[in-house]
């Protein structure tokens, strides 16, 4: 059903909508079973007997590259999942299908932890699941208010994201426990519980839900404008072809995969697959595709309103903050590969007073400050560093406080590569080191994260706010990536000979490799913030 808005007076005593426990508690639980699987991948990976067809020094980078292609699919799927929503399904339906298909995934890491084809279409699975209800969930939850009641909405959307990170915390915390102590189809199992727990609590909605239906097709969608202004006659075609310069190069990218799979091909690099190689593809298309469009975009004028062309030239900016944002992605989600691999090789202080050793006694764990911090650090900021700074003179906006988050993690890295160095040396570290790069990643994380969606949504026309959240879903993807690309580089004896002329080990090399790539990256995105030009697109009361 569709409730109709109706104004309502700012005191209004209207009640919290009765479904809304039904997507909060569906949350809960699936943010534990996600975080519950993906934060012991690659603990289980590296250990496990799925890879033990390489050589034990490999089995380390082979589960990182897992890892990566695996969070490249859950923030690739979006795509799909509010494409159909958007266009056939609706978000409820949409919602509980992906759940389901959500779950199978579960099931198949826990019946098959020994049979590696079953395990990786599990993976698939649950990145499809994941991915295809990820755009749909939040703004269910804003489906759910009217006029009569938007005044309650914040409070829901406060409560939604402390439920994440509770998920997070206690999922971080405790499934590495019941990986080591119980084996991986308990460990794997729990989670795969707790996703249909979920399902079953969204269902059980389904009767009270204001269901929205999908809207129609929008003749001056981003998309539309895009197309016309690429497509439209007049002298010069400069943007076309630049344009079609991407396109032919992402098919070109996606032939080479596939000649290369089929006959072999002695010039293509061979870590260069399937998931690689569509990334690349993609990202072809995006950037000279919007590079072109925006050479050409005033050709669009006259075919669709001013309003629409001016929206699509505001999400094309945006992008470029987004892209700027992918080397802080790269080096975020490496806490959950890169960071576990590391202290797996650290020693566990149970001689010091303090440590909860009762609790805390595998590295995986230490994932666990991050929901733990970033509950701490967002009243911390907003209450005291922000107002602090501003009583300074210096004005914390969107944009400085995102370069600042890529700098921090940076410097995360920096510690972390520092670490890497004395273990490489021969010497005892305490895990309880990496608790440093773990906060100033967690602060980077809530300046960049946090902040970016307040920026895309005030930047963005209110038309163009669901393809900002698609395009903000990939800058993950595309993070990822880069963490592919540099594992198919230390591949090549040419890459690694220069690294050991160095006198690092790879992995120290690679820390402060990242490292300086998000220190470049931040410089960068602060010379492009100083010329945005900022926009205020949020709706009038």
């Amino acid at each position: 059903m569709t409730i109709p808005a109706t104004a309502a007076p700012a005191g209004s005593s209207a009640k919290l909508p009765r479904q809304i426990p039904y997507i909060i508690g569906n949350e809960g639980c699936e943010r534990f079973s996600f975080y519950g699987m993906r934060n012991i991948l690659v603990q289980f990976l590296a250990s496990s007997a799925l890879l033990a067809y390489l050589p034990a020094e490999e089995r380390g980078d082979m589960a990182k590259e897992v890892f990566h292609t695996f969070v490249i699919g859950v923030y690739f799927f979006p795509l799909l999942g509010g494409w159909l929503a958007d266009r056939f399904f609706g978000k409820y339906r949409t919602v509980l299908w992906f759940s389901l298909i959500y779950c199978a995934g579960h099931a198949c890491l826990a019946l098959f932890e020994h049979h590696r084809t079953g395990f990786y279409t599990g993976l698939f699975l649950i990145a499809l699941g994941s991915g295809g209800i990820k755009p749909l969930v939040v703004s269910f939850v804003g489906d759910q208010f009217d006029q009569t009641n938007k005044h309650l909405a914040r409070k829901v959307f406060d409560g939604f994201y402390w439920i994440i990170n509770f998920g997070s915390f206690f999922a971080s915390l405790l499934m590495p426990i019941f990986l080591r102590e119980y084996g991986p189809a308990v460990a794997f199992g729990i989670p795969g519980a707790l996703m249909f727990i979920a399902t079953f609590i969204f269902w059980l909605g389904r009767k009270q839900y204001v269901n929205v239906p999908p809207p129609a097709s929008d003749p001056d969608s981003f998309l539309h404008v895009a197309r016309t202004a690429l497509f439209a006659p007049g002298p010069g075609r400069a943007g076309f072809l630049v344009a079609m310069g991407g396109f032919a190069l992402a098919l070109g990218l996606l032939l080479g995969w596939a000649v290369h799979a089929t006959v072999g091909l002695s010039w293509w690099p061979e870590s260069f697959g399937f998931v690689i190689s569509a990334c690349l593809a993609l990202g072809a298309i995006i950037a000279f595709g919007g590079i072109g469009t925006s050479m050409q975009l005033d050709r669009a004028r006259g075919a669709h309103p001013d309003a629409a062309v001016d929206g699509v030239r505001a999400v094309l900016r945006i992008l470029i903050v987004f892209a700027l944002t992918t080397p802080f992605w790269s080096l975020f989600d490496q806490k959950a590969s890169t960071w576990v691999l590391q202290g797996n090789q650290m020693a566990m202080p149970h001689d010091a007073w303090w440590w909860p050793s009762w609790l805390v006694r595998d590295a995986a764990q230490m994932q666990a400050l991050n929901p733990a911090l970033v509950m701490l650090l967002i009243p911390f900021n907003n209450l005291v560093l922000y107002p602090a700074l501003k009583r300074m003179g210096f004005e914390p906006t969107a944009l400085r406080r995102m370069g600042a988050g890529i700098a921090f993690s940076g410097v995360a890295w920096v510690i972390a590569g520092a670490l890497q160095l004395y273990i490489d040396g021969g010497d005892p570290v305490s895990l309880a080191w990496q608790i440093l790069p773990y906060a100033l990643l967690t602060f980077g994380e809530v300046l960049v994260s946090a902040t970016a969606l307040e920026f895309a949504y005030s930047q963005a026309p209110q038309a163009m706010k669901g393809v900002i959240m698609a395009f903000w879903y990939l800058a993950s993807t595309f993070g990822s990536l880069w963490v592919l690309l540099t594992n198919a580089g230390v591949r090549n004896d040419y890459v690694t000979s220069h690294i050991g002329a160095t006198g690092l080990s790879e992995n120290a090399f690679l820390m402060f490799f990242f490292a300086g790539f998000a220190f470049v990256a931040a410089a960068a995105f602060a010379l492009y913030a100083r010329r945005y030009p900022m926009q205020d697109n949020y709706r009038h009361a």
